[in-house]
């Protein structure tokens, strides 16, 4: 078997060694491969090769955790906090300041009560799926404008609930209100999804598209699930100063039915504790469905989300996690913890690999917000002309680089997401060597 593939030159990694170990493990179409097969093939290649992977298919962060946070989690311990049951509705001062957050940065008031701890925005994801799927007995079905992560939907096949999915890259601007409604006036849609910054293509909604999704979800009487994972990480503007415009864009401007879901995994690196808020608006925290008054003693859709969903998955969330969260809101609100500082470094790794990339003849898939280039953060995405997903990233394991699909993201784009989080500064110029070998062989 040759070494050799489209081109007349050796690849860094025999070829023989990533297809046998593909094959070994049983995947047929490597188009369609998770992240975590992806993830083992390149470990087994790197030590099978000796040779160094480029590893960019994990989302995982790649910075040390927040001190302020780590600091106030590790004095909660020690005053003895492990021993107390946490409230199901949170820890009363990490309500408060996720209020203030949300105050300060997104610019929108979300009273403390309808801001609740959850263990990771994954969780809040799969309660707020419940909650939502079940207000409207006729509203069944959950809308996600992709791409997306790819577990929130195994989460729905979980709970046995339907979905619809469409893929934004030809939906933007005055677009996207014709496709929305094409889905909404079937009158069966309990909740639209999406994340913005967006995982995996890094596209971040315009204010007329949020201002879109947020009067369609009024008049159609749907629910928003905002997923802010990627908090304020749109490094084209400045919002990190807290009170102050510009603020984190949101739907919330625009309709009273949504859920903010912010998480402390990338903003703050604090992946490993699972912490997060789901920041409730007042009006839906409120409202009582009569489906779910039915089911649960007539209770509002809030206390139904806290005190039937997430008390039935876990009790609660972390009790000295909690007081890490509260303290890294707190010292953002009050300007003493600068989080964007700490994370603008994912922006400076994407601008020097796409760099990279670009000059050996690839592209970046979603380039656009808008008539603006899409912003450099934690992930893009790029193709290469006469390639297919898979084969691309197939291909790409013979130079040492690893990275997922985008069709396991909902794209309908032939392309790779690429995270930019375990970028070591070494591997700019293992990155250009390899690619200037790609070229030359495709």
């Amino acid at each position: 078997m040759s070494n050799k593939i489209t081109g007349e030159g050796p690849t860094p990694i025999r070829k023989e060694i990533v297809d046998g170990l593909i094959a070994k493990m049983g995947i047929q179409d490597f188009a369609k491969a998770t992240i975590r097969e992806v993830k083992q093939v390149a470990a087994m290649a790197e030590k099978e090769s000796g040779v160094e992977f480029i590893k960019m298919e994990m989302g995982i962060p790649g910075l040390p955790a927040a001190k302020v946070g780590v600091d106030a989690q590790i004095k909660a311990l020690q005053d003895g906090i492990a021993h107390s049951y946490p409230d199901i509705q949170g820890y009363p001062e990490l309500k408060r300041q996720a209020s203030r957050f949300v105050k300060a940065f997104i610019g929108v008031d979300v009273a403390p009560e309808g801001c609740v701890p959850v263990t990771g925005s994954m969780q809040g994801t799969f309660a707020s799926f419940l909650t939502c799927s079940q207000a409207d007995k006729k509203k069944d079905t959950v809308l996600f404008i992709d791409p997306g992560f790819p577990v929130q939907k195994m989460q729905l096949q979980v709970q046995g609930v339907k979905y619809e999915t469409f893929d934004v890259y030809d939906f933007r601007g005055e677009k996207l209100r014709g496709k929305l409604e094409s889905y909404l006036k079937n009158d069966n849609i309990c909740a639209i999804v999406y994340s913005n910054p967006n995982n995996p293509s890094w596209v971040c909604l315009t204010e007329n598209e949020l201002q879109t999704i947020g009067e369609l979800a009024t008049k159609y009487n749907c629910i928003i699930m905002e997923d802010l994972a990627y908090f304020a990480m749109d490094f084209r503007q400045d919002l990190s100063i807290p009170f102050e415009p510009p603020y984190q864009p949101t739907v919330a401007r625009y309709t009273d039915n949504y859920m903010l879901l912010i998480s402390g995994s990338k903003a703050f690196s604090y992946a490993g504790e699972r912490i997060g808020v789901v920041c409730i608006s007042d009006k839906l925290f409120h409202r009582h469905y009569d489906d779910l008054a039915a089911r649960y003693e007539g209770l509002p859709f809030g206390l139904v989300f806290s005190t039937r969903m997430l008390y039935a998955l876990s009790s609660g969330t972390s009790h000295s996690a909690q007081y890490a969260l509260a303290e890294m809101f707190r010292a953002a609100c009050d300007g003493e913890y600068h989080f964007r500082d700490e994370v603008k470094v994912y922006g400076e790794r994407a601008r020097k690999l796409k760099d990279i990339f670009c000059k050996h003849g690839f592209y970046v898939v979603y380039d656009k917000d808008g008539d603006q280039p899409v912003a450099d953060g934690f992930y893009f995405t790029i193709g290469y002309p006469g390639m297919t997903s898979g084969q691309l990233a197939r291909e790409l394991m013979y130079y040492g680089v690893s990275a997922i699909c985008l069709v396991t993201t909902g794209s309908h784009q032939e392309g790779l997401r690429v995270c930019t989080s375990f970028i070591g500064d070494h591997q700019y110029e293992q990155l250009e060597e390899r690619m200037k070998i790609f070229e030359e062989n495709n």
